[in-house]
């Protein structure tokens, strides 16, 4: 196994006022020529929106766009029709595919809003644009991995799907326990990110927001020291 420690203060960073980021790789004003991605993942975006502001109509192709809110809501509206308010122990997905448009807004006033956003490029290109959404009961599911996107031909029905051989999973887990990871599908990575506590993988201790980025492995455990909340990207290392 082969694994690469990322801590989180060695994230770029932006701050607008209005939208405070932290890019895991490189993105818009922010490049770094060794965290330009991390196989099929493109981007990891850690965002902090104020009350009454987000991003404006704006468009996409040919990419995965996943959202997982952490904190508080975010209202999407886009050129399929689609409008809605997402929040935590939601996730959405939008294949852009040919080009689609859309705006993402905090859905508070005053509240400041907490999401994750990941890009993930797509095995098949130029398919017509497609929107999902759907709640996952992540906190009634302590201590376990609930899978929440998987590639669009091997989906069980319960998480969303994409155009791309990769599985999201998520999870709340108790301190002083302990999780195994087996890889999906042979030489995928994984990229480990930590929302919350503190962890163990391969001797190396991660804290809140550090990630880390698996490779070359079957199966991997984490040592879980205070409660924590992870996310777990496999992706393909290369594109097929």
């Amino acid at each position: 196994m082969t694994t690469q420690l990322f801590t989180s203060n060695t994230r770029g960073t932006a701050d607008f006022g209005w939208l405070k980021a932290n890019f895991s790789f490189s993105f818009g004003n922010y490049f770094n020529p060794e965290r330009l991605q991390f196989g099929m993942l493109r981007v990891l975006n850690d965002d902090t929106i104020a009350g009454g502001s987000g991003f404006g109509t704006h468009g996409h192709a040919n990419m995965e766009i996943i959202t997982i809110p952490l904190e508080g809501g975010l209202k999407h509206q886009d050129s399929m029709g689609n409008e809605g308010v997402i929040g935590f122990g939601e996730v959405q997905v939008m294949s852009a595919g040919s080009g689609v448009e859309h705006s993402e807004m905090n859905a508070s006033q005053k509240e400041e809003a907490k999401t994750l956003q990941l890009w993930v490029f797509p095995d098949t290109e130029n398919v017509t644009p497609r929107y999902d959404q759907k709640s996952f009961d992540i906190e009634n599911q302590i201590n376990t991995f609930v899978n929440i996107v998987s590639p669009n031909d091997q989906n069980d029905g319960n998480a969303l799907w994409v155009y791309q051989k990769t599985f999201f999973h998520l999870g709340i887990f108790d301190s002083n326990t302990s999780a195994t990871y087996k890889v999906r599908i042979p030489k995928n990575g994984v990229y480990l990110f930590l929302i919350e506590g503190e962890i163990e993988v391969n001797n190396q201790v991660l804290k809140a927001r550090d990630a880390m980025g698996i490779t070359d492995f079957d199966a991997f455990d984490i040592k879980i020291n205070t409660k924590s909340k992870i996310l777990l990207v496999e992706v393909p290392m290369n594109q097929s």
